[in-house]
């Protein structure tokens, strides 16, 4: 529960001291949201693996469910609470953006805290973040369209920007560390390609050059990050020849800091609004958040999918990407009240995720996983 905690501390400052998050030297503190979800997504992609994505070719149909019932149960119940709850128009508008984003990378864990199918979640989690470029600008377009101005291809580039391009770079990063090319184990080539992929990243963020065009901030600290990937390993696991993954230690300290200042950034710029409508989002949150988990289970169900994958599909339908609305909120949207859903949503979905995970540990599933499932598992392992 220590999430939790760091949560409300960082509301709390940012309801009662909000100065400390507006802007420092001329700096507006706003302007870290998207950096920060940007190494919140290249976590991500470096937890990625090939064998991730060939599940969708082995086991089809599981995939197609959870990502199909993601991009329709979630944004269609947004909507609906948020035309019920009455919410001001750009509120209403940050509610069915927490809908229509992407899964949250928090429900690989949860998969895992619940005796869930943890490969199948991953693969959901990461198919969803693929086509989320498609989808999230399109379903906003098409559902919060009357509430607030929705830019199709603006905010289709900001989550190539925000989202993809650092998902890419946490790919290359998960070769250089899990790959078992000897390359990536010398001395002389981590050095000049971690310093040199270092350099051009910094030299990339700095320059006037648009040489990736909107995608330029996302592929400069993709590859400052894949440059510090490459320093770390040369030092901890090459030099010092430690062999423990000292990445699943930093990522999860750098993801709940990221998490928690943009949480304080939003909360300090729209502490009026949150005074007016905070125990109403609070309501919403958990309306929306325990339908995403009712439906996707008994959808999967009804599409004939095992208890354990339809565990597996409600995690991944329940819980959304709340900082990746966050960032589109204030980047694309630019309102701080749009913002207020994803972030008192993403908290919740944390405290619920981590109820459901408890309570479907206490109740193993009796039945043994579909032959489907078995067969897949063996054809992941021996293409490994």
């Amino acid at each position: 529960m220590i999430f939790p905690g760091c949560v409300a501390v960082a509301v709390a400052l940012g309801m009662t001291r909000p100065a400390w998050f507006s802007e420092y030297f001329g700096y507006d503190l706003k302007l870290l949201i998207v950096p920060l979800i940007q190494i919140i997504m290249f976590g991500m992609g470096a937890k990625l693996s090939a064998a991730d994505f060939a599940r969708v070719i082995v086991v089809p149909w599981p995939v197609f469910i959870g990502v199909a019932l993601h991009y329709t149960v979630m944004p269609l119940t947004g909507y609906t609470i948020a035309k019920v709850f009455g919410f001001p128009a750009e509120v209403a508008a940050g509610v069915i953006l927490v809908g229509s984003v992407s899964s949250g990378t928090a429900s690989n864990l949860i998969a895992y805290l619940s005796g869930a199918n943890v490969a199948l979640a991953v693969t959901v989690t990461a198919c969803s973040t693929l086509v989320s470029p498609f989808m999230t600008p399109f379903l906003m377009k098409v559902l919060a369209g009357r509430l607030i101005e929705i830019d199709f291809m603006k905010m289709f580039l900001e989550i190539l920007n925000m989202v993809i391009a650092p998902v890419v770079a946490g790919l290359i990063a998960n070769r250089i560390l899990y790959g078992n090319n000897p390359t990536w184990k010398r001395v002389g080539y981590l050095a000049s390609f971690g310093i040199g992929t270092l350099l051009w990243g910094i030299g990339m963020g700095f320059s006037p050059m648009r040489i990736f065009g909107p995608l330029q901030s996302g592929a400069a600290l993709g590859l400052i990050l894949i440059g510090l990937v490459c320093l770390a390993k040369l030092f901890v696991n090459v030099l010092r020849n430690r062999e423990f993954n000292w990445m699943d230690r930093v990522l999860p300290v750098v993801s709940m800091t990221g998490i928690c200042v943009i949480i304080a950034i939003i909360t300090s710029r729209s502490r009026n609004q949150l005074m007016n409508v905070g125990l109403a989002l609070i309501a919403a949150a958990m309306v929306h958040n325990f339908v995403g988990y009712v439906l996707g289970y008994w959808l999967a169900r009804a599409a004939r999918l095992d208890k354990i994958t339809a565990r597996t599909v409600a995690i991944e339908v329940g819980m959304q990407n709340a900082g990746m609305a966050s960032g589109l909120a204030m980047s694309v949207l630019q309102s701080a009240e749009a913002a207020l859903a994803p972030a008192i949503f993403g908290p919740w979905m944390n405290i619920s995720g981590a109820l459901l995970a408890t309570y479907w540990r206490r109740r193993p599933v009796s039945e043994n996983v579909s032959e489907e499932a078995v067969a897949a598992a063996h054809t992941i392992q021996s293409a490994k």
